[in-house]
């Protein structure tokens, strides 16, 4: 009885594999990993969220780069900025308990509180002197993803590069290189953010960035190195060697392609770690500098008011939780898509379709 019940569950699996070849044959490697990634559910529900949040952010509060001397200005369209003041509002929007600056948004219908949906002048409050809450948000989402991206790219592209030539090439090579990192590791992250953000910080959001990126490629670097030293033994690679392949195209062609679920992985808590590092630095008080501001800035500035005016700690602690949790589910889509060794996700449909071709065998 156990010897038949495992032949039909190894039938059953034969049959499930084979609905999925049927599934990508014709296909190119491009438009296999596609149809991988649109079909994880969480990860194509994370890109729609963080699309929203960065269009949002950017169209609200417009693109400003360069430094307080130099700015560059794109306006959005929402009409009040970072340095606009309306006291007169903020009293308007008093709370029952005598809070000045409360929120004017409301979406409930006017059956239930009697008031009705409304906007409102400061649909997100205003801070204690009146400056419009929504405008600041908005810009300083828009400052943390600039940082995350930015920190993000280039942390992936020094750890890539540096692990897959420390992986790959091994010996001096590989010393060289992974003393030149754990010289960098042994140095705590915060530390390193804070005497950048003390010296960069004034200069604007992007050279921040960049100087962050330089120091955050570290962990990245050694999983890569890990991967590396793994696969360029195996016997693909020695079949590329004997077939005259460069050293260039077997790690292109060959090795990164299989390690691309690693540096996904990596790459995305990167990203994800990265506007937490901002926010920790900003906190302190060497990211982002005032007049400008950030999500951590925010929460800075705003800490002592969490009693009384706790929509000054919703909006941005609910963006930062937001931004990160997508960061890190669209990276588990991609880790999925990308990588060879992943086992296709069967569907409850692909297993009674599995278990029909069992039958009428």
């Amino acid at each position: 009885m156990a010897k038949r019940n495992a032949s039909v569950e190894v039938s059953t699996e034969k049959n499930e594999n084979e609905i999925a070849l049927r599934e990508t044959e014709g296909l190119s490697q491009g438009q296999i990993i596609f149809r991988r990634f649109v079909r994880h559910k969480a990860a194509m529900i994370s890109l729609i969220v963080l699309v929203s949040i960065i269009l949002f952010a950017f169209t609200a509060s417009g693109i400003h780069l360069g430094s307080e001397q130099n700015p560059i200005t794109i306006p959005g369209w929402w009409h009040f900025s970072i340095t606009d003041i309306d006291p007169e509002g903020a009293i308007l929007a008093t709370c029952n308990d005598g809070v000045t600056g409360c929120p004017t948004l409301d979406l409930v219908p006017s059956f239930i509180d009697g008031t009705g949906m409304q906007i409102g002048a400061h649909p997100w409050g205003t801070d204690q002197i009146g400056t419009d809450y929504f405008a600041l948000v908005t810009r300083g989402a828009e400052q943390s993803i600039m940082v995350m991206l930015i920190v993000g790219l280039l942390g992936v592209f020094i750890g890539t590069v540096v692990g897959a030539v420390a992986g790959f090439f091994g010996g001096i090579v590989d010393a060289i290189l992974m003393r030149v990192t754990d010289v960098f590791l042994v140095t705590p992250t915060i530390v390193i953010g804070a005497v950048i953000g003390f010296r960069f910080g004034n200069l604007g959001v992007v050279p921040l960035a960049l100087m962050l990126g330089f120091f955050a490629w570290m962990g990245l670097a050694r999983f890569v190195r890990i991967e590396f030293l793994t696969l360029r033994e195996r016997e693909f690679v020695d079949a590329a060697r004997i077939a005259g392949a460069s050293n260039r195209r077997i790690i292109f062609k060959h090795i990164l392609p299989n390690a691309i679920g690693v540096i996904i992985v990596s790459g995305t808590l990167l990203m994800s770690g990265a506007i937490l590092i901002e926010t920790a630095l900003s906190y302190l008080g060497f990211g982002v500098r005032a007049p400008d501001v950030s999500l951590g800035t925010l929460i800075s500035q705003y800490q002592d008011s969490f009693s009384v005016s706790p929509w000054l700690f919703w909006w941005p602690g609910a963006f930062i939780v937001s931004i990160a949790l997508c960061i890190n589910f669209i990276g588990d889509g991609l880790r999925d898509a990308f990588d060879p060794r992943q086992k296709r996700r069967i569907t409850l449909k692909d297993r009674l379709k599995a278990r029909e071709l069992k039958v009428k065998a």
